[in-house]
């Protein structure tokens, strides 16, 4: 490890459904699920930018800072010849007097070589958070992964982003791993825990 550098820890989680029974996902009155089809690919690019543009790892992952990196990036997940429609999805808000119904959650899924699920960023809208929206599309794409005869599922977090871990801890998931994301010197100042520099 480069000494003069610093480092994002990030978490590698797993859930093994052979040990873990993974609760019925529920959405809150006013919301819907809405499957994937290919035709919104531009939709579930449109959400995950505006999900991720002012967070902290659209720095760390420039892709998820630009509407056109989430399309391209997009574009790639679904061309993955793992890719698990089944554990890929958006979130509707149909509640709207005055208005058209708003998509404001996103979540892709994919199988990897070893047929191990991969669980791919899972985008809320701003104004849409605090409402279990996260817990709800996590624990849809994790059901369609299990339809899918996977066995163990796997995800990488921030370690400083308590709250991502705890609700991924609250389902299942442990950490098996941790791994260290170089920073380019001018986010330094940017790094909101210290847990999560090393000098």
């Amino acid at each position: 490890m480069n000494t003069t550098a610093r480092y994002l820890k990030r978490y590698r989680m797993v859930l093994d459904f052979r040990h873990r029974d993974v609760p019925h996902p529920e959405l809150p009155e006013g919301f819907r699920w809405i499957p994937w089809a290919h035709s919104q690919l531009e939709d579930h690019a449109r959400i995950k930018h505006q999900a991720f543009e002012r967070e902290f790892d659209s720095r760390l992952f420039p892709s998820l800072g630009t509407y056109d990196g989430c399309r391209q990036l997009l574009t790639e997940i679904c061309r993955h010849r793992g890719f698990l429609p089944a554990a890929t999805w958006m979130v509707q808000f149909a509640a709207h007097d005055f208005g058209d119904p708003v998509m404001c959650g996103v979540v892709q899924g994919i199988v990897n070589d070893t047929q191990q699920g991969a669980i791919q960023n899972i985008g809320i809208l701003p104004e849409f958070r605090g409402l279990g929206l996260g817990r709800a599309l996590l624990l849809k794409s994790l059901s369609g992964f299990r339809r899918a005869g996977t066995s163990r599922v796997y995800l990488e977090v921030t370690a400083g982003n308590g709250a991502a871990v705890g609700l991924y801890e609250s389902v299942g998931f442990q950490v098996v791993g941790t791994r260290y994301r170089e920073l380019p010197v001018e986010m330094w100042g940017e790094l909101k825990s210290a847990d999560n520099e090393v000098v």
